[in-house]
């Protein structure tokens, strides 16, 4: 929670202050924290926010991994108190205002309720009840402590009674300390409803939705169509969106790769992301929309917010339900897109007769890039011209570049990798088959993306551009150049990557003159 609020609070501390106060806090939380008997630390660290602390075990028996969240401590007479005080501060809260203006109401008031109810607490319980008041009213209830971890992707409620699991990014799926009863849970999974501003109940038993963070999330309710109760699956969104430099580091792209895409987004070249769930399809795309032109027009088309671009010149529309009003789904998004003129068209993901406007929009002189289900590039194909989606073969040929991601193992590691981009050579005349070619392949045993065909896209680029052969390997070895100065430099917040990516685009030589 960035609220960058200078609250007044008990002690009116500065940030640097509040913060050496909560790391202390959270050794004194350590120390009282119950450890599982059987089980050792193989690690804990502390989940910090502007107003949320906790901490993290991460504990091992034989070859059994588990999550051990554990929370502030109250001591029995601040327990009593601690209902009282939720109440009191959710009948004053404002129910339409947003997420920052109920924070801002809820820390502004905190030292009066305390007064009004005749408290004086120590520190440790003056951030105790703090952190639950916060907790149980506009944050996560009890997954505060997992939706505020870094370190986690996905959280998963599979019913009643069950234990939480977590996919951590170092430990994989791990089992929680976090447990639901029936009615904890039911009231739970309608709080979350309520906070993405939608209805869920036994006559519509299902939900998709965004939370206020920006993490998409699917419940059920109650046994209606989940036998072990009301479930739940958040995907957790980033508040910071990756870059092109961590794809990089994270070895997911070569510098190659990336020099390549840039060029080719640059010179409005269409692509596609194909992968499995969770393979980064989504992650990549939003990564590589920062070679964009800085003042190109975009617009992007999503079911749930996940795009996050920083330029200005950029319209982002989301899916509604028609509960209440009419549905506007992502075909009719798209129509709408079109009359906006842009320039790039960014579709969270195709599966339906929102393609073929897609692929319409290719032929037409738009660039546009999307997401697919696909493990393979003749799945990519398959897909698009069989049912739902039903893109005739000769609007394919519109498709410049396809790129196919996957979750791969290396040794005990589940990482990320780019296996193949391939493009669209075009369609055989005789056959009618559409003939891809691929640039691009990992090798598996080396860990290493290798160029090992030639490439039609950058051949169209450099007669388009009239540049020779060696004018052409040298923009990608000047490109790579930049790429590498970042990687090396560690420079890898979006916003900072951006600037020197359109620094290029507008200024090339004296970029290249301060990088050198």
């Amino acid at each position: 929670m960035k609220l960058n609020l200078k609250v007044k609070l008990k002690r009116e501390e500065s940030e640097r202050e509040r913060m050496k106060n909560f790391k202390e806090f959270t050794e004194v939380i350590k120390e009282k924290a119950e450890i599982p008997e059987g089980y050792e630390i193989v690690e804990d660290y502390e989940v910090l926010g502007d107003f949320e602390f906790s901490v993290v075990f991460i504990l091992k028996r034989d070859h059994d991994y588990f999550y051990h969240a554990v929370e502030p401590i109250l001591e029995e007479d601040y327990e009593k108190y601690r209902e009282e005080i939720i109440k009191r501060v959710e009948y004053a809260l404002p129910y339409y205002a947003d997420f920052k203006d109920k924070a801002k109401t809820i820390l502004s008031s905190y030292d009066r309720l305390l007064e009004a109810l005749n408290l004086d607490p120590d520190d440790y319980h003056y951030y105790a009840l703090l952190y639950y008041l916060l907790r149980d009213t506009i944050l996560f209830g009890p997954i505060t402590p997992l939706m505020k971890d870094r370190l986690l992707e996905d959280i998963s409620c599979n019913g009643y009674g069950k234990p939480i699991y977590v996919y951590h990014r170092n430990y994989q799926n791990l089992r929680t300390n976090v447990v639901f009863s029936e009615d904890e849970l039911d009231s739970f999974i309608i709080k979350l409803a309520q906070q993405c501003g939608k209805h869920i109940s036994i006559a519509e038993p299902m939900l998709d939705a965004t939370l206020p963070d920006g993490s998409r999330i699917q419940m059920t309710l109650g046994r209606e169509v989940t036998d072990h109760g009301s479930t739940f699956t958040i995907r957790k969104f980033r508040d910071v969106p990756l870059t092109p430099i961590d794809l990089i580091a994270w070895k997911t792209f070569s510098l190659e790769e990336m020099a390549y895409l840039w060029l080719c987004i640059e010179n409005k070249k269409n692509l596609i992301f194909a992968g499995g769930t969770a393979s980064g399809k989504t992650t990549s795309m939003n990564a590589i929309s920062l070679f964009i032109p800085k003042n190109a027009k975009i617009v992007s088309i999503e079911d749930t917010r996940e795009v996050m671009l920083p330029h200005e010149n950029w319209i982002p529309a989301v899916t509604r339900e028609g509960v209440g009003g009419k549905e506007i789904d992502m075909y009719e998004l798209l129509r709408a897109a079109l009359r906006q003129r842009p320039e790039y068209i960014i579709v969270g993901e195709v599966r339906g007769k929102e393609a073929l406007t897609l692929f319409q929009a290719m032929s037409t002189g738009h660039t546009t890039y999307s997401t697919l289900h696909a493990d393979s590039v003749n799945g990519v194909i398959h897909r698009l011209e069989n049912p739902p989606i039903n893109v005739p073969r000769s609007m394919i040929e519109a498709l410049d570049i396809i790129s196919i991601q996957a979750q791969v193992y290396l040794g005990n590691k589940r990482v990320r990798r780019n296996l193949e981009i391939a493009e669209i050579v075009g369609m055989d005349p005789h056959t009618k088959i559409i003939k891809t070619t691929t640039v691009f392949a990992w090798d598996s045993e080396k860990d290493e993306h290798l160029m090992i065909g030639s490439s039609k896209v950058l051949e169209e680029i450099r007669k388009m551009r009239a540049w020779s052969r060696k004018e052409l390997e040298e923009e990608l070895e000047t490109r790579k150049k930049v790429l590498k100065w970042m990687l090396d430099n560690n420079i890898r917040d979006y916003k900072e990557v951006a600037k020197i990516i359109h620094s290029y685009q507008s200024d090339k030589d004296r970029l290249l003159e301060m990088i050198s």
